[in-house]
């Protein structure tokens, strides 16, 4: 058994639940199928906040923007994509401390619950190589058309940024409907991420987990070209 404390934010204001549940991948499923998600206090931390935000941060898949530098970047093919190869090596390089984030909220409970979950081939990781190393990379949740990004690393200059643009192309290509992003950030609203209501990211979650979408089966250099198209 371990400790959870969920938190829902009603008007602003924080709904605080503390008990004792039994943490497992099934669990963690119908959670994102409700629209909650977890996070930690820390690395050490035993226990899980579950989180249900009054304002939602997603990246529209159809608005989705690469800044022209970074379009760039990703036409030059700088890194060796690669998909599900270091499931666990992405979940463990996003749990380092770096100087802009010296605490993480990935502990011991996340990482074994995201792992099973990938070996159910319900977590998927997108990851960016160069010269044999993993340089950066994302990983999250699949979901019927829904994908949760989850939390995103780079070793190099702009490896997380082109594995999120990979991602997207991807979705696109796979059939996803929904990039959940939880939380707008300075970094994500460059691609266009936006925030929504509750309600409506309720709604288009419902309506997105009945698609029949596919991660693995798609043409990557296809998808690639067609998210880039003719500009810069």
């Amino acid at each position: 058994m371990a400790a959870i404390i969920a938190v829902a934010g009603e008007h602003g204001r924080a709904v605080i639940v503390t008990m004792m549940i039994e943490l497992s991948a099934p669990l963690l499923l119908r959670a994102y199928a409700s629209g909650i998600f977890p996070m930690a206090e820390s690395a050490d931390s035993e226990e899980l906040y579950w989180f249900d935000p009054e304002r939602r941060g997603i990246l529209p898949l159809d608005g989705f923007h690469v800044p022209r530098k970074l379009r760039k970047t990703v036409r030059r093919g700088a890194f060796d994509l690669r998909f599900d190869h270091a499931f666990r090596a992405v979940i463990e390089a996003c749990a380092e401390p770096t100087p802009d984030r010296p605490k993480t909220w990935i502990n011991a409970d996340i990482l074994r619950l995201y792992t099973e979950l990938h070996e159910s081939g319900f977590a998927h990781s997108v990851e960016c190589w160069a010269d044999g190393r993993l340089v950066g990379g994302l990983y999250g949740v699949s979901l019927g058309g829904a994908f949760f990004g989850e939390s995103m690393f780079s070793r190099v200059t702009d490896a997380s940024k082109v594995a999120l643009v990979h991602l997207v192309a991807r979705l696109r290509a796979g059939g996803y409907t929904l990039l959940d992003a939880q939380f707008v950030t300075e970094h994500l609203s460059q691609f266009g991420a936006v925030e929504i209501a509750r309600s409506e990211y309720r709604r288009r979650l419902a309506a997105a987990l009945p698609v029949q979408s596919r991660f693995r089966a798609v043409d990557q250099d296809r998808a690639i070209a067609e998210l880039l198209g003719g500009e810069g």
